[in-house]
């Protein structure tokens, strides 16, 4: 019996042992997780260009925006634009409104995923059918290269009957030393239901990281000549896009 009441603590002593460990090294762990955060930017750029179309009248934009990234990989955020395109089509906003959400991470070593729902709104557009769409898309990156896929849900910026629109995104962003990253695209729209409204566009380009903010360079272009302003500008037209973001 002296054995017995002398192994029961000793028992006692190691199962506490354990799970002091056991809790410390799962504390260690949680620790090491990134926490989720806030971030939020604005920009000023000289011309807006989406897809290589300019929203703007190929005239300056202001921007700005916020995100919250979660530590599994789950993120929502919003972005705004000045715009003028709505009401060259004849209707009323001024604004672009994007919301989004969705979950990006590591599929392997040197692979990573982001999928996600965006949404455009253009608050008051009056448009026939309405500006407003939504996309889901689908990303694989590897090193500094992405190929990302999107596809409307709805009618796409206001063409009739485009519902199941497609756009297909390439994009390679090399660091080149200095602070400086080589910006390199070439995307294809597929209109659906519209062949002429279809277009491959192309962007090359470099960023420089001035510590206290981003500034970068673009050679834009598009193979189009379907969009057009109301004073005869070619919005597809080729240029060059300077524009200043700050991050904080």
């Amino acid at each position: 019996m002296k054995q017995k009441t002398k192994r029961l603590p000793l028992a006692a002593a190691v199962i506490f042992a354990v799970t002091t460990l056991a809790g410390g090294l799962a504390q260690a762990q949680e620790a090491e997780k990134p926490a989720s955060e806030i971030s939020f930017n604005a920009s000023l750029t000289s011309d807006y260009r989406y897809r290589g179309i300019s929203q703007t009248r190929l005239k300056p934009a202001l921007q700005a925006g916020a995100d919250w990234a979660g530590a599994d990989g789950v993120y929502v955020g919003t972005w705004l634009s000045t715009i003028k395109w709505v009401k060259d089509g004849g209707g009323d906003a001024p604004l672009e409104w994007d919301i989004y959400g969705g979950k990006r991470g590591e599929i392997a070593p040197g692979w990573t995923y982001d999928v996600g729902g965006l949404a455009y709104f253009y608050p008051s557009n009056k448009l026939n059918p309405s500006a407003n769409t939504f996309e889901l898309y689908g990303q694989v990156g590897y090193g500094f290269t992405s190929l990302k896929y999107s596809h409307a849900l709805t009618n796409l910026f206001g063409f009739a009957d485009s519902k199941n629109s497609k756009y297909w995104d390439l994009s390679a962003n090399p660091e080149l030393g200095g602070g400086f990253v080589l910006n390199l695209h070439v995307g294809r729209q597929k209109v659906h239901n519209s062949p002429a409204a279809s277009y491959t566009d192309w962007k090359v380009g470099v960023t420089k990281d001035l510590g206290f903010a981003s500034l970068s360079l673009a050679y834009v272009d598009t193979n189009t000549e379907s969009y057009m302003a109301p004073n005869g500008k070619d919005l597809g037209k080729s240029g060059a896009v300077l524009t200043l973001t700050k991050t904080f």
